[in-house]
């Protein structure tokens, strides 16, 4: 792998992962926001402590090399249902924060989908289905 993939690999695994890192605080400390996003759901609190779980785990994977593809898979997965709420439910902006929680779960996602993209062998390793369809 060359230097210059190698440090594009590590500032996308960064980026996603301090950007669900950093939102934890709010999640798992009843923040307003977060029990308002909630609510509005209808899922306060479970919802909230349950995808806040969901995105601590999908961090550490994609920070550590070997699981960085299934760290990826969570996290597009959680942001499309976040993405998915702010266009049905939530709106873009949210209690007047300019759109930002939904400019960060597209950088997630985004960040998130491209690593999954150059990791898509390594999930071989982990879901047996996909050896039987690897077409190398």
């Amino acid at each position: 792998m060359t230097t210059s993939l190698n440090v594009t690999i590590w500032v996308l695994r960064l980026a996603a992962a301090v950007i669900m890192l950093q939102t934890l605080y709010f999640k798992f400390m009843a923040a307003p926001e977060s029990v308002y996003i909630f609510s509005k759901l209808g899922l306060e609190p479970w919802g909230r402590l349950g995808i806040g779980s969901l995105e601590l785990i999908a961090a550490i994977l994609i920070l550590v090399p070997k699981t960085t593809s299934l760290g990826a898979l969570l996290a597009v997965g959680v942001m499309a249902g976040a993405i998915f709420f702010h266009l049905t439910k939530l709106g873009i902006v949210v209690q007047n924060d300019g759109g930002m929680l939904f400019l960060l779960a597209l950088i997630v996602f985004v960040t998130a989908a491209i690593l999954l993209v150059i990791f898509r062998r390594q999930l071989f390793g982990f879901i047996p289905f996909l050896k039987m369809i690897n077409t190398k």
